[in-house]
């Protein structure tokens, strides 16, 4: 037996296309967009629009982190100055004579001791 009779009968045409591919002749005339080839095609057209969807996604999604990013660091950055300068202040009121200014000002009825201090001893 022939292998040629076991084949079904098809168009030469078409089987032309499929043997040949594209041809600078298809592109020109447009049969290379015909529907047989747009939907032989679809599956992978799907994939590559799926895939330029996530990658745009993934684009914003990393341009908002980045943007995050940067206010978090100007936060940090303007709070570290935030605490640099109360620390600052808060050194300045523990020293014993603003201390003593303060009390003096507040009108507090405290005096500063002329003993110094010294432990308690239970026996």
């Amino acid at each position: 037996m022939d292998k040629k009779q076991n084949i079904e009968f098809v168009d030469s045409k078409i089987e032309r296309e499929e043997i040949t591919g594209f041809s600078l002749k298809s592109i020109i005339d447009g049969s290379l967009l015909t529907i047989r080839s747009v939907v032989k095609q679809l599956p992978f057209i799907l994939f590559l629009v799926l895939l330029t969807l996530l990658y745009i996604a993934n684009r914003y999604q990393a341009e908002k982190i980045v943007r995050q990013i940067d206010a978090l660091k100007t936060e940090v950055k303007d709070l570290r100055a935030e605490e640099i300068t109360t620390a600052s202040e808060l050194m300045n009121l523990n020293r014993p004579s603003n201390v003593k200014k303060l009390v003096d000002e507040k009108k507090l009825g405290l005096v500063q001791s002329k003993e110094p201090p010294f432990k308690i001893v239970k026996k």
